[in-house]
C-alpha cells in the first residue's frame, strides 16, 4: 500500500517506514506529524481524492530538522568590475513514515 502526501506544496509518494526529507515543519524531533492524503493506492486500485481522499490519514515521527547542502550562485557583469557570490542552504525535515490508514 502506498499513498501520495502533500506538504509543503509539494506531493510526496510514500510507504510504510520510509524516509522522507519534507519541507521544514513547525515540529521537534520524536513528535508525530500526520498529512493529508491526496492519493491512496493498493491491491484494489487507486482511490483519489477532491482534493483529499476522505477518513486516509498518514502519521509520521520527526527524525531530525535541519539544512541542505550549500547550493553557490555567483553574478557578474562584464566590464563594470561587479561580481558577486551567495549561498543557500534549504531547510527540511527528515520524517519516518510510521502508518498509512484508509
Amino acid at each position: 500500500m502506498y499513498a501520495v502526501i502533500e506538504t509543503g506544496g509539494k506531493q510526496y509518494k510514500v510507504e510504510q517506514d520510509q524516509i522522507v526529507f519534507v519541507e521544514k515543519l513547525t515540529a521537534e524531533e520524536k513528535d508525530t506529524v500526520s498529512f493529508d492524503v491526496v492519493a491512496l493506492g493498493s491491491d484494489d486500485g487507486i482511490k483519489v481524492g477532491t482534493p483529499y481522499v476522505d477518513g486516509a490519514k498518514v502519521t509520521a515521527e520527526v527524525l531530525k530538522n535541519g539544512k541542505g547542502k550549500k547550493i553557490r550562485v555567483a553574478t557578474y557583469k562584464p566590464k563594470k568590475g561587479s561580481k558577486r557570490a551567495l549561498g543557500h542552504r534549504q531547510p527540511y525535515t527528515k520524517v519516518q513514515i510510521k502508518s498509512i490508514e484508509a
